[in-house]
């Protein structure tokens, strides 16, 4: 191969691509995000065609390769100019732009063979049901399939801000991510997979007394916790970006080992991991239904065939209750869209990920420079929505530019969205179906599954192969919701 330039905009040569190729990664979709290629400020326009022909010719040569989904905006555009942009309140949530391409598109995938049977069979190839997989594997747990409708990355985890912190209210979650913080910083040395962690910290912000007391609570529950968050005063907290403008700020709080992280190789290391160990992941494999009896799921079936299984965990994020319909369990969780951008690439300056509770703003900056951000809509409503809308970039630009006015010019370059699993608590569904106690909840993680992935992984293999009691299976249980034993509700960013 050749240090031949098949993507100018993001440096990816043909070597880079035959890389990929030789990692697995066959289709294109998956191939973009392993190189990168494809998300410079061109979004494809040039080297899309040229990748696509390599593919053929060095992958599969029969695989048809379909372009990958385009992102809009699709001419890169200033901030300013969609802060400016008339947003009127009461008209109906748009739709916006839908992607061009189902998820589940298998055009170009090399497919391994499907198990006949596994002792473990974890419907999810998200970072939640890879972290499982790969602890069940490392516990020594035999026979671990993981199935997945699309390729790596293609759900919600590959659609995050890669945020993770041990900013919580209540103690488990605290706990959990403090636990996770410790397994990422490990996980190049663990797996040889750079996942880009860094520490810059998250700083919290808060306008209104509402949020401001919430803040105060949960850093005194964190504190006495060990975490390192400090309540700041306005002046504080703009010593640690000094480009905001921080009017109306009452407080704000900042842990120091808070961090941002890479998602995708996150999830390729698990996959990784978990394969070397034993197990299996069938990405392009959608379940299509249960056969059960006398109380136990009995086999899985999906697209390419039967599985037969001892226990059955249900890990597919926003797409877990009609899953778990199939086999008569319902779930109260409920997805809802939330919409993500990344700007064009600035030098670095911008250390802490940023938000503000009152409005659900945050962005960080990335490695490469650009600011990564997102805003929650409280309107948005349920349903799976993978579209991208101009009402998200019009909020998001006021939100951004009102609190940080020197991005004003800097052009967003790309905007995607994923799905939120939300609960009635903003809590996680964890432990057995009540209907059919080998089929296991690993759901309604509200956004936050990313942070939670690496320990709730590990909490919940121990709690698996060993047998051993664990009060958070207890606690999360799907029972809490028809008892009406809540706990209080969380905190979610965004």
């Amino acid at each position: 191969m050749s240090k031949t330039l098949l993507c100018p905009c993001e440096d990816v040569t043909e070597t880079e691509i035959a890389h990929a190729i030789a990692k697995g990664f066959r289709d294109i979709e998956s191939v973009k995000r392993y190189t990168g290629f494809g998300t410079g400020m061109c979004q494809g326009k040039q080297c899309q065609v040229a990748v696509a022909r390599f593919l053929r010719t060095h992958g599969d040569p029969q695989a048809p390769q379909k372009p990958f989904t385009s992102r809009p905006p699709y001419v890169a555009t200033e901030l300013r100019g969609w802060a400016s942009l008339p947003l009127d309140p009461e008209a109906p949530i748009p739709t916006g732009v839908p992607p061009q391409h189902s998820l589940s598109s298998a055009a170009g995938a090399e497919l391994e063979p499907l198990p006949t049977h596994a002792d473990v069979v974890i419907i999810g190839a998200g970072i939640l049901g890879l972290s499982l997989a790969y602890n069940l594997a490392l516990r020594g747990a035999q026979r671990v399939a993981v199935l997945d409708e699309s390729y790596l990355c293609a759900g919600a985890s590959g659609r995050n801000g890669g945020g993770v912190r041990a900013q919580w209210g209540t103690k488990n979650l605290i706990e959990l991510a403090a636990r996770s913080i410790e397994l990422m910083k490990r996980f190049a040395q663990d797996t040889g997979i750079n996942v880009w962690f860094r520490q810059g910290g998250y700083l919290l912000l808060a306008k209104s007394e509402r949020f401001a007391d919430r803040l105060m609570k949960s850093t005194e529950i964190q504190r006495g916790m060990g975490i390192r968050t400090e309540i700041l005063t306005p002046q504080q907290a703009q010593q640690h970006v000094p480009e905001m403008d921080l009017e109306g700020v009452r407080l704000g709080a900042h842990n120091p080992n808070d961090g941002v992280i890479f998602p995708w190789p996150l999830l390729w290391g698990y996959a990784q991991e978990a394969r070397k160990r034993g197990a299996t992941v069938s990405n392009f494999t959608s379940v299509q239904g249960f056969s059960v009896s006398e109380g136990m799921v009995r086999v899985v079936r999906t697209n390419r065939g039967d599985i037969s299984c001892d226990r059955v965990v249900l890990a597919a994020g926003a797409w877990s209750p009609k899953i778990a319909a199939m086999a008569g369990v319902q779930l109260p969780n409920v997805p809802k869209r939330h919409e993500i951008c990344s700007t064009e690439p600035l030098k670095p300056f911008l250390k802490p990920l940023v938000s503000v509770l009152d409005s659900g703003l945050y962005f960080s900056q990335s490695l490469r420079g650009e600011i990564v951000g997102g805003l929650g809509d409280p309107e948005e409503p349920p349903g799976i929505n993978l579209a991208s809308s101009a009402r998200f970039l019009i909020r998001y630009a006021r939100a951004l530019t009102s609190l940080m006015p020197q991005v004003a010019t800097v052009k967003v370059l790309r905007q995607w969205s994923g799905p939120y699993d939300t609960t009635p608590d903003n809590l996680p569904v964890l432990g057995a179906a009540p209907e059919l106690p080998n089929l296991f909840h690993l759901s309604g993680f509200v956004g936050y599954g990313l942070m939670m992935a690496p320990a709730i992984g590990e909490r919940m293999a121990s709690w698996m192969v060993e047998g051993s009691a664990d009060e958070l299976f207890d606690r999360y249980s799907v029972e809490r919701f028809a008892s009406g034993s809540l706990e209080p509700e969380e905190l979610v960013i965004g």
